[in-house]
């Protein structure tokens, strides 16, 4: 049990604890957790279980002052909330001084997909050698399974269950908050991966994609390679591992539109964060019905039309 007369570093620390052995929290996402309530706790002129609304709301409006993303100063306060919604259930404090602070709206940015014609421009590619069928097998599984970075890196071959005859499998991923799921690989992908693992060693338990002194490939370099390739097929080096990530749930929302099977596949734990993908699947049917549609077509051409030099009063 915590004590409310804790230090404002214990309280953030039994927190943080919490996250990690009950929510599973990555390494990465309790970093930042620490990061932003070490600053909140820093800058209070009062121990972190005295704090009131009013503190909350003078620090949101200096991070304004700051200068900082509406974006950070969100996220800022998600952390402060979710702190004092744990003190709370700790019996640590009476009430949650964040719960009625509200940040800055800020506007969601629409991920950059690839469409049907460049992903396929993108994977035609290949001679043979040991580094094109590693390359090949990245991207065909970035694509073909829409699996995170972190995920495609950290697989081993353990993971994949393969049917190379059938030309089918699914592969085992331990995705964020440790949760672990089974997605299944295309045909392509599969075929690809087939390639690649006959170039490896005999170690089935080995690294799907071996890096360095016997760990697995870095994100960095998996990074840089897409974005040679990238750079080579389609004459653009913007592509990262998140686009294809993208690229995958568009395109398979577009086909099917299960938008619940694409969050289970995606490894979503809210059905919020696949739901973006409906505004991408929107923008591309706009855009058709834009190219399609007669009433469009008429609208378009008379738009396109030269204006004469004398114009009309509006008359009620």
């Amino acid at each position: 049990m915590i004590e409310s007369d804790d230090s404002s570093e214990h309280l953030v620390t039994a927190y943080l604890l919490n996250l990690d052995q009950q929510r599973n929290y990555s390494n990465r996402t309790l970093d930042a957790y620490r990061r932003d309530l070490n600053r909140f706790v820093t800058w209070l002129d009062c121990g972190a279980s005295a704090a009131t609304a009013q503190d909350v709301s003078r620090y949101i409006a200096q991070m304004k002052r700051q200068g900082l993303a509406n974006s950070s100063i969100q996220r800022n306060l998600s952390a402060i909330r979710s702190f004092y919604g744990f003190l709370l259930k700790q019996g640590v404090v009476e009430g949650n001084p964040a719960a009625a602070s509200r940040g800055p709206k800020h506007k969601r940015r629409l991920p950059k997909v690839l469409d049907a014609d460049q992903a396929a421009q993108l994977l035609n590619f290949g001679d043979g050698s040991s580094q094109v069928l590693r390359d090949k097998a990245l991207l065909e599984l970035f694509y073909g399974s829409g699996l995170r970075l972190s995920e495609v890196a950290g697989l081993r071959r353990t993971d994949l269950d393969l049917d190379l005859d059938r030309d089918q499998g699914v592969v085992k991923v331990m995705g964020k908050g440790r949760k672990e799921r089974l997605v299944p690989l295309g045909r392509l992908c599969v075929a690809a991966i087939g390639q690649w693992i006959q170039t490896l060693s005999a170690d089935h338990t080995g690294w799907l994609f071996p890096g360095r002194n016997g760990n697995s490939i870095s994100p960095r370099t998996v990074q840089n390679r897409l974005k040679s390739i990238a750079a080579q097929q389609l004459g653009d080096d913007s592509l990262h591992p998140h686009m294809l990530r993208h690229t995958y749930a568009t395109h398979m929302l577009e086909s099917s539109g299960d938008l619940r099977g694409i969050q289970e596949l995606l490894g979503h734990s809210d059905i919020a964060t696949t739901q973006i993908y409906t505004h991408l699947d929107f923008q591309h049917l706009a855009q058709v019905y834009d190219k399609a549609h007669p009433r469009a077509l008429a609208a378009n051409s008379k738009d396109a039309e030269p204006q004469s030099g004398t114009s009309n009063t509006d008359t009620p």
